[in-house]
């Protein structure tokens, strides 16, 4: 067996590799999972509006949705653009 000799510079190296891997870990866990669809309540809470404000985007046709067994999902993708067009 071979002597090996472990730096200052080695171990500063290992602990800043070791908090990335520490931090990517904890990131991943934390991280909400995006979801394709939302609720009509994520999505008023989301554009800080109103039941009857999102009612009418949705009968204008500003915002699609689906409904299914009497609740109406929104596409996260027709969301944002609403949130860069500014409602």
């Amino acid at each position: 067996m071979g002597t090996e000799i472990v730096t200052k510079e080695d171990l500063e190296a290992f602990r800043i590799l070791l908090i990335q891997d520490i931090a990517r870990l904890f990131d991943s866990r934390l991280a909400p999972a995006v979801k394709p669809w939302l609720k009509g309540t994520e999505v008023r809470k989301l554009l800080s509006i109103s039941a009857g404000t999102l009612q009418t985007l949705r009968v204008k046709g500003k915002l699609r949705s689906t409904k299914i067994g009497g609740t109406h999902y929104y596409r996260l993708e027709d969301i944002k653009k609403i949130m860069e067009e500014g409602i």
